[in-house]
């Protein structure tokens, strides 16, 4: 969203909003994963939410979105009160509700008719949950009132807690006034919770001809008696980050029972631990201590840092090949503490960019939830991983082919109902995303339990493309790669789901520009599984220099895992080999690869790597040793040459090519993708095994 023209604590507002409903529709599905529930914790999350959008979003105003969520909110007060049940029908319109929500701020942060009229859109929402909410009342109020609603409202008024007493001190920031905050909401927002006693605090303001109408000199100390939990108090306050601001609770003398019964004495404990607690001290509340350990930061900011960080490191290299030159042990030990400072700095600054990626598994419930309703099929979703973090810039492109991915396996993967019944498969499909690292990549799967690729079905229709030849008769991995060709569909109808043939190739061409892989299993009548191995960040990596010729390369250091001489035995498959601890491994020479000469020495050198899941060896000619490397992107002439990732320029200011494992390994023909190795042609194999093959 944009945010063009609006003040700085709007901008503020509109992130957080953003924030708020996302997490809002997280809330929901698992509340329609506890059908039937009442009163809760869940609940009290969804309405606390609903609350801080409606009050900040009248203060810094967005009416039209404060009047809309006014009426959401009104239904989950009903859910509170157990006046109403969750159910199916009240999370479909409440995830109707939240996305709307979604468009109005956004109409808000572009300036376009904040406060107007609400459309028909939100009015037609609003009366259905109205009517929602209306219904339960007459229900619980006619003739048999002895209902399951009526008998919630009973248990949860039962369950209400007594009154308390917020002793309450705000006083905003001097210059929040011209940054779009409104005092006399909050205050008003706050008397919504309950009784209210204000006070205002002048002790600071200056004398007249001090005054600076454009600056905040006074606060307000409130008094509020209410049921409410504390956090709905904190809530009103949320988009007042740089306020003073403490919350103190007392028991209510209206709460004391006058023969001093136990909810008396309970309340006046609580009062009394708190007040222990505070030991007089007012201390800020947990909203506002969270805010203070917490900065935002805009993404263009990050990049630009990481840019800088880069040709630091650059400069780094340059400066270690001077202080070799020299030999100064006083050089040598500041450029070795230098180091160590920008290696730190950059293991930082990275981490800053690194996100786990369940910030993006976390969006596709709802995405199942959806086209399971709109395809008639019972699918749940399974995720794992979600704790591995990769760069953030990676994550902001993967939604998209994610997408595509898991409506073309519900559409296309996973039977019906009665065909899964048929099969003898549980009538609910499973789609698992799963996520984990492997050294220097990311591998994100998509995996579904429904009828598998037709390999054939995909040959035929490759033909009828021009794809294929009639007579030609490729591996069944390169057919089923097809599925990702321009245009390839083999549905017979098209659907709002998918049927023109453009989601798969959208994953190829995004996976590609992150220079990221894709591998394709599958099994008929048992499932697909697809494999997106991405880099874990696009900015600086650990490097291995490795000389060819006259030529220097880098090796992903998180991609190496030993090195030894070259020793190559013989191998009756015909496929060449080194003995590493009584094991055979293949190996590439690079120098031919390239074509290049190699240097006549007596001994190469082999780097043992890890190429899609298998081990592989590298012979170069010497090896230089570690270095941090800055990813350099080539040009769009060279970005999609097999094998180079990218390139670095050296501390000498020399060029040196980045390479790329998996590309090297498939270009070459040597270990193919993971899943797709042939018994008779293992990459690895033990010593004794492979000779009796």
């Amino acid at each position: 969203m944009s945010g063009k023209g609006l003040s700085p604590a709007a901008q503020s507002f509109v992130l957080e909003a953003e924030e708020l409903l996302e997490a809002l529709e997280r809330q929901l599905l698992e509340l329609e994963d506890i059908q039937g529930a009442g009163p809760g914790e869940q609940v009290d999350a969804v309405f606390r939410a609903l609350h801080t959008v409606k009050g900040s979003g009248s203060m810094f105003g967005f009416d039209r979105l404060a009047r809309f969520t006014h009426d959401f909110e009104t239904a989950f007060d009903a859910v509170r009160e157990g006046r109403l049940r969750v159910n199916s029908a009240l999370v479909d319109l409440s995830l109707k509700a939240r996305d709307e929500m979604l468009a109005l701020l956004a109409v808000g942060a572009d300036g376009e008719g904040a406060d107007a009229e609400p459309g028909p859109t939100a009015r037609a929402l609003s009366e259905q949950l109205a009517a929602l909410t209306g219904s339960v009342a007459d229900a619980s109020g006619g003739p048999g009132g002895g209902s399951a609603a009526g008998d919630a409202s009973e248990t949860g008024a039962a369950a209400a807690q007594d009154p308390v007493v917020y002793d309450i001190h705000f006083k905003p920031a001097e210059g929040s006034l011209c940054q779009g905050m409104r005092p006399e909401l909050l205050i008003s927002e706050l008397a919504e919770l309950g009784e209210t006693t204000v006070r205002i605090d002048a002790d600071a303001l200056p004398t007249l001809d001090a005054l600076d109408p454009t600056l905040c000199h006074i606060g307000w100390h409130v008094t509020l008696e209410t049921r409410e939990p504390v956090a709905n108090i904190e809530a009103v306050f949320i988009f007042a980050d740089d306020a003073e601001l403490t919350i103190e609770a007392r028991a209510a003398a209206a709460a004391v029972p006058e023969e001093g019964g136990t909810a008396g004495t309970a309340q006046r404990a609580q009062a009394g631990e708190s007040a222990a607690a505070n030991d007089g001290v007012a201390t800020p509340s947990p909203a506002r201590r969270e805010a203070a350990e917490s900065v935002r930061v805009p993404a263009p900011r990050l990049d630009e840092m990481m840019d800088q960080l880069g040709e630091l490191v650059i400069a780094q290299s340059r400066l270690r090949q001077v202080c070799d030159r020299l030999a100064d042990p006083a050089l040598i030990s500041v450029v070795e503490e230098v180091e160590r400072f920008i290696t730190g700095l950059r293991d930082t600054t990275l981490s800053l960019r690194m996100l786990p990626i369940e910030v993006v598994f976390g969006k596709f419930r709802r995405v199942v939830r959806d086209l399971s309703t709109t395809l008639g099929k019972e699918v749940r979703l399974v995720t794992r991983g979600g704790e591995t973090e990769i760069d953030k810039n990676v994550i902001d492109r993967l939604s998209e082919p994610l997408v595509h991915m898991i409506r073309n396996a519900m559409d296309h993967g996973v039977e019906t109902a009665e065909d899964r019944r048929k099969a003898g498969k549980s009538e609910v499909a499973t789609v698992t995303l799963e996520a984990s690292q492997q050294g220097g990549e990311v591998l994100i799967t998509v995996s579904d339990d429904g009828r598998g690729l037709d390999t054939e079905a995909i040959r035929c229709k490759a033909v009828e493309r021009g794809l294929l030849g009639a007579e030609e008769r490729p591996s069944d991995a390169t057919i089923n790669e097809l599925i990702f060709a321009p245009g390839f569909s083999t549905a017979s109808t098209l659907s709002n789901v998918s049927g023109r043939g453009v989601g798969m190739d959208a994953v190829r061409t995004a996976v590609d520009a992150l220079r990221g892989k894709i591998a394709v299993e599958t099994a008929l009548g048992k499932g697909t599984r697809i494999t997106l191995h991405m880099p874990v960040t696009l900015a600086i990596i650990d490097g291995f220099l490795v000389r060819v010729g006259a030529s220097v390369f880098v090796l992903p250091l998180a991609a190496v895992e030993e090195c030894t001489e070259f020793a190559p035995v013989a191998h009756e498959s015909g496929r060449r080999m080194i003995e590493l601890r009584e094991h055979l491994v293949a190996y590439l020479d690079l120098a031919e690869l390239f074509g290049v000469s190699a240097v006549e020495r007596e001994a190469r050198r082999v780097v043992i790597v890890r190429a899609s899941g298998r081990r592989l060896g590298l012979v170069v000619d010497d090896i230089l040793g570690q270095n941090q490397t800055v990813i350099k992107p080539l040009s769009v002439y060279h970005k999609n040459i097999e094998g180079i990732a990218g390139a670095t320029i050296l501390g000498d200011g020399a060029v040196a090519l980045i390479l790329d494992v998996s590309g090297i390994a498939t270009a070459a023909g040597g270990p193919p993708p993971l899943g797709t190795v042939p018994p008779s042609t293992p990459a690895e194999l033990p010593r004794n095994a492979g000779l009796a093959a």
